[in-house]
């Protein structure tokens, strides 16, 4: 058997234990392989704490520091502060302005709850809106973290902390039991 008939024959068997498992649908067919959904994890607050709350502080900080002055930590692969890791100073504002827009992504996922256990507001017109804001302070700190200019960061800091104000305003600075409404 040719190397080439090896591959299309795995490549088929693959392809059909996918399909048993409905994981993907059969190309033959002309339907297009589907990914399965995705499986959320983590309500909103504990998303907001390990992920948005550390990258926006990155992104904060770099207002009040030149992150290309700030040193590598004397171990820098064992750094908690990003901005001192081994990809630190102005990479890590950048990774963490990256990171900021695609965690937002994840602010649209079905299924993710509130801590009180009600589903995130999806279908509201303003969350989107909100959504949409991070995502875009987001790239707004991304490209000022690649033009390595203080000035900018601090601009784009700005524009983080509104939208960020905007969706706390509406969402998180009610009771508990009321969020998510």
């Amino acid at each position: 058997m040719t190397r080439a008939a090896l591959v299309v024959l795995l490549g088929s068997a693959i392809s059909a234990s996918l399909v048993e498992r409905g994981q993907a649908q059969s190309p033959q067919r002309g339907t297009a392989m589907t990914a399965p959904a995705p499986r959320v994890q983590a309500t909103l607050a504990q998303l907001m704490k390990g992920t948005l709350y550390p990258a926006s502080n990155v992104i904060f900080a770099a207002q009040d520091q030149n992150p290309a002055d700030i040193p590598h930590a004397k171990d820098p692969n064992m750094a908690t502060d990003p901005l001192t890791s081994s990809y630190g100073k102005w990479e890590a504002v950048e990774n963490s302005a990256l990171a900021i827009v695609e965690v937002a992504n994840l602010l649209n996922l079905p299924g993710r709850k509130c801590t009180n256990g009600l589903d995130l507001p999806l279908k509201n017109a303003d969350w989107a809106k909100f959504v949409q804001e991070l995502q875009d302070a987001g790239m707004t700190a991304y490209t000022a973290a690649q033009a390595k200019d203080q000035d900018k960061i601090t601009d784009a800091a700005a524009v983080m902390t509104t939208a960020c104000a905007n969706c706390h305003n509406k969402y998180r600075e009610k009771k508990p039991a009321d969020r998510c409404k």
